[in-house]
C-alpha cells in the first residue's frame, strides 16, 4: 500500500509540473516541400465546417514542424496549439509496450512469462496459458465483450474483470500465440501485470521510466474523478480539448476519462503535439536518448507476427507495406478523439496527428502523407 501511495504522489507531482508555461522547442523547420505536402493533405480535413480541431507534428531528418487547425473548444473559441492536450486513445499502448521491452532488456520479466506468474488469481484454463508477449502483440486470442460492438453499458471492477478472464473460452478455436486479434482488454490485463511486477501504478511507471527520461512533460495519465472527468489542476484542464463526435456533438467534458473498467489507471492518457514530437525524435533518432530506452523503442517496432502480405504486428505498433515504403504506425480512436503516429524508420521520417473528434480520417497519414514525404 505504501508503494502505491508514493506512486500516487509522484503522479500528482508530475501533473503539477505541467503547470509551467509550455516549453519552446528550438528546431529548424522542415523543408518547404514537406510543409506543402502536409498542408495540402491536412487542411481539407480540418476546415471551419469540421468538428473540433487538429494538431500535427512532422519529423524529417532531424527537423520538426507543427501544424494546427481549428478549435480545442468551439464554444469558448479556444484554438488548437502545439501545446493543447488531447486524448491519445490507443496510442497509449505504445508506452505500455515500451515498459514491457524495457523489462525484457533488463531481465526483469520475459516475453514468455505466463500472466499467471504475476497474477496467480488468473487460474482459468485458457488465460493461465497466455503470456506477456502474446498480450503485447495482440496474439493472445482474447476477445472480451469490451473489445467489440455492441459495446456494454456497464463498467467492470477489477474482480469482475479477473472473473471474466478466468471464465473465457475460445470462440473460434483461438489459441495463445496463433492469431492476431486486436484486444483492448488484453492491454488492461497487461497494465495489471506491470503494476503487480513493479508495485506501482501504470501512470507512475510510464512517467518514471519513459516520459521523464525523454523530457515529455506534457504527457500523463490523470486519475479519474466524478463524471469520468480527469483530475488535474485548473491550469492543466484549460489546456485540454473538448471532444466531439464526427457530427460535431460534444461528448463528455474536457479531460474525458471514459472506459469500461472501474480500475485506477485504465482511463485516457493525454499529450500534446509538442510532446509527440519528442517521441518521434526518440523513435527515429535514437542517438539523443539513453541506449537502453533506445533499444526498447526499437524492440517495440519490430514485427513479431505476420498477419498477411501487407500487415505485420509488432509490440503495439503495426508494420504496413505501402508501395515501396515500410510504415511502422499506431492508430487510435474513441467516439470523441482520434490519434495517429507513423514512422518511416528508413528515412528518419514520422508524423503524429491528434484530433478532438471521432472518426478523423487519420489513414491519410499512412497511405498518402508518409509515402509522399518518403519519396522526396
Amino acid at each position: 500500500m505504501r508503494l502505491w501511495l508514493l506512486a500516487r504522489i509522484a503522479t500528482l507531482l508530475l501533473a503539477m509540473s505541467l503547470i509551467a508555461a509550455p516549453r519552446a522547442v528550438a528546431d529548424d523547420d522542415v523543408s518547404a516541400e514537406v510543409r506543402v505536402i502536409v498542408t495540402r493533405e491536412l487542411a481539407p480535413t480540418a476546415t471551419a465546417a469540421d468538428p473540433g480541431g487538429l494538431a500535427a507534428v512532422v519529423y524529417d531528418g532531424g527537423k520538426l514542424a507543427f501544424f494546427n487547425y481549428g478549435f480545442a473548444d468551439a464554444d469558448a473559441k479556444r484554438r488548437v496549439t502545439s501545446d493543447t492536450l488531447f486524448s491519445l486513445a490507443s496510442l497509449r499502448k505504445i508506452f505500455e509496450a515500451t515498459l514491457v521491452a524495457l523489462g525484457t532488456i533488463s531481465g526483469e520479466l520475459r516475453l514468455d512469462d505466463p500472466v499467471s506468474k504475476y497474477l496467480p488469481e488468473l487460474h482459468g484454463d485458457y488465460i493461465s496459458r497466455v503470456t506477456i508477449g502474446e498480450l503485447v502483440t495482440h496474439t493472445s486470442g482474447l476477445l472480451l465483450p469490451t473489445d467489440h460492438p455492441p459495446w456494454p453499458n456497464a463498467t467492470f471492477s477489477r474482480d469482475q474483470f479477473i472473473a471474466m478472464l478466468n471464465a473465457w473460452t475460445p470462440q473460434a478455436r483461438e489459441q495463445p500465440g496463433k492469431q492476431r486479434i486486436y484486444t483492448h482488454a488484453g492491454y488492461v490485463l497487461l497494465q495489471l501485470v506491470l503494476e503487480r511486477r513493479y508495485g506501482a501504478p501504470i501512470g507512475a511507471l510510464i512517467g518514471s521510466r519513459i516520459l521523464k527520461p525523454l523530457g515529455m512533460t506534457s504527457t500523463f495519465i490523470p486519475d479519474r474523478g466524478e463524471g469520468n472527468r480527469a483530475l488535474a489542476p485548473p491550469e492543466i484542464m484549460q489546456r485540454m480539448v473538448q471532444g466531439y463526435s464526427d457530427q460535431g456533438l460534444p461528448i463528455g467534458p474536457p479531460g474525458d476519462q471514459q472506459g469500461y473498467y472501474d480500475v485506477p489507471g485504465t482511463g485516457q492518457m493525454f499529450s500534446s503535439a509538442r510532446d509527440l514530437g519528442i517521441l518521434l525524435r526518440a523513435c527515429l533518432d535514437g542517438a539523443v536518448i539513453d541506449p537502453e530506452l533506445r533499444a526498447a523503442l526499437q524492440m517495440t517496432e519490430r514485427e513479431s507476427f505476420r498477419i498477411d502480405e501487407k500487415f505485420g504486428q509488432a509490440m503495439a505498433w503495426e508494420n504496413v507495406r505501402v508501395a515501396d515504403v515500410t510504415v511502422v504506425d499506431k492508430p487510435g480512436g474513441l467516439n470523441n478523439a482520434s490519434a495517429y503516429i507513423g514512422l518511416v524508420p528508413a528515412r528518419k521520417l514520422g508524423i503524429a496527428l491528434l484530433a478532438n473528434r471521432g472518426e478523423y480520417p487519420h489513414e491519410i497519414a499512412r497511405y498518402r502523407i508518409l509515402p509522399a514525404l518518403a519519396g522526396l
